[in-house]
């Protein structure tokens, strides 16, 4: 394959990245609509001197997983016209359900006057005597890309590990569904399982939020959404390096080496501005679309927030958890260094991935466990 082809596979491999660890990077699968006229050996090659100045920021034991997509960066502009092709292309790298443990696609209601939810169950049923946690799951995507049913196989492995329920909501995507529609959606799914926690086999008590980028934004929104109306008790939240302010890239710039090798401020500009209805960075955006916006963090649930030090959202994660911790939120902080957006979705058996999951699993052993987690 040739370092043009490379370059011109970015836009399955921009969405391999957007759905998480169910994204299997594979530079041979090209666009074969596209060819290899789109672009100079020049610009490839200017790509790949920008590639290798910037790796040196990257841990040593995942850089493997970025020389699949040397050409990454220097890619076209994301646009609302290549929206369905990037969609499209994402459910290419799905992982197929595991066998066990069961899954079931359900129709819930949505919140008064919104459209019917679909949400993907796993795992429900009581076992014996005792109801389990549970995990509200928001997939990643930008804001713009993803569907619940791509994190299906990776939501299996952690309610078999973790011995507990999952419910992850296929919410609206935008810019098809601006704020708060995307809300609207997650919270119908939070209040179902809620509502029905008996029959699920859950312990209501005991619902944690979860979401990896722009998941862990959704969730970071539904915790705050959860405190204003006051009626689902939330035992905590776990942020995978969460999407928590439109400001980053547009009107806050960053290194340029943090993002460069992956989810940069271009797209990250338009995913805002697609969410929010007005241009990322804007003086004034819908109340409680931007968790980093918001004055007041107290009375919000325990907090894991996970992120790379060089991944684009590491500055206003870092930050999220300071106003957290002085707002009185019991607060982990877990930075990797050297580590980009997703690096666990592409060298997952590097031991930085390896350390950071299991920092995820003793944060939802905690949640589910310890109150005050």
């Amino acid at each position: 394959m040739s370092n043009i082809q490379k370059r011109l596979a970015w836009p399955l491999l921009m969405a391999a990245v957007m759905w998480g660890p169910n994204a299997v990077a594979d530079s041979s699968v090209v666009d074969s609509s596209v060819t290899d006229s789109a672009v100079t050996e020049e610009a490839t090659q200017k790509t790949l001197e920008r590639h290798a100045e910037f790796i040196r920021y990257v841990a040593p034991a995942l850089r493997p997983g970025l020389e699949r997509r040397k050409g990454y960066a220097d890619r076209p502009g994301f646009s609302v016209e290549n929206l369905p092709m990037l969609r499209e292309g994402g459910q290419r790298y799905e992982r197929p359900f595991l066998a066990q443990p069961a899954v079931q696609q359900k129709r819930i209601p949505g919140l008064a006057g919104e459209p019917e939810v679909t949400v993907y169950v796993i795992n429900a049923g009581r076992q014996g005597d005792e109801s389990r946690p549970a995990i509200l799951h928001t997939h990643g995507g930008g804001y713009i890309l993803g569907r619940a049913q791509g994190s299906v196989a990776e939501m299996q492995a952690l309610a078999a590990k973790h011995n507990c329920v999952v419910v992850s909501v296929d919410y609206r995507l935008a810019p098809e569904t601006p704020f708060p529609g995307s809300l609207h959606d997650n919270y119908a799914g939070l209040q179902w399982l809620y509502d029905n926690a008996a029959e699920l086999g859950v312990d209501k008590h005991r619902i944690v939020l979860m979401g990896d980028s722009a998941g862990g934004g959704h969730a970071a929104m539904l915790a705050l959404e959860a405190r204003k109306r006051g009626d689902i008790p939330l035992r905590g939240q776990v942020l995978i390096y969460p999407m928590l302010d439109d400001r980053t890239g547009s009107t806050v710039p960053q290194p340029e080496w943090m993002g460069y090798l992956s989810w940069g401020p271009a797209e990250n500009v338009m995913g805002w501005s697609a969410l929010l209805g007005v241009p990322a960075g804007s003086e004034q955006v819908p109340e409680g679309a931007v968790p980093a916006r918001v004055k007041d963090l107290s009375g919000l649930p325990p907090t894991f927030i996970g992120v790379g030090s060089i991944d684009l959202f590491v500055n206003e994660d870092i930050e999220y958890a300071r106003r957290l911790l002085n707002a009185g939120v019991p607060t982990e902080l877990f930075v990797v260094p050297g580590g980009y957006h997703g690096f666990q979705a592409m060298q997952p058996e590097a031991e930085d991935a390896r350390r950071f999951q299991d920092a995820i699993d003793r944060a939802l052993e905690r949640a589910f466990v310890d109150p005050a987690f």
